[in-house]
């Protein structure tokens, strides 16, 4: 399977609601995650809780997909565009977009790095 299947098999599990089951399968035990938010998380663990920390601040998804993906297969190299519309337990409703650039190794995901701007 390609890089760019790969990416396009996690998205799909994304949309159809298994964040976590994505995140289980394709990243690595050492994998890093770079927000512009909250900086540099280490490690599948960390980044687990994390991941979990915001799901359970989510209290609707109203929508989400891929606007752009591509992937650099000899340099182990995958880039998406996404957005995802949410309602979060606090009442604020936004429209992310965000574009994440991943590092493959061994065909699991070792560096995340996210680029967006919060809404405001």
């Amino acid at each position: 399977m390609s890089l760019l299947e790969k990416e396009q098999e996690l998205h799909q599990m994304i949309g159809e609601g298994k964040m976590m089951e994505a995140f289980e399968k394709f990243y690595a035990d050492n994998v890093v995650m770079v927000e512009p938010m909250s900086g540099t998380t280490e490690g599948k663990d960390a980044n687990r809780a994390r991941e979990q920390q915001w799901l359970e601040m989510v209290q609707e998804v109203h929508g989400g997909g891929v606007t752009a993906i591509t992937s650099n297969e000899e340099d182990g190299l995958t880039i998406s565009e996404s957005w995802m519309e949410a309602t979060y337990k606090d009442g604020n409703r936004a429209k992310m977009e965000e574009v994440s650039v991943k590092k493959w190794e061994n065909g699991q995901v070792v560096h995340e790095r996210f680029y967006y701007t919060m809404p405001g």
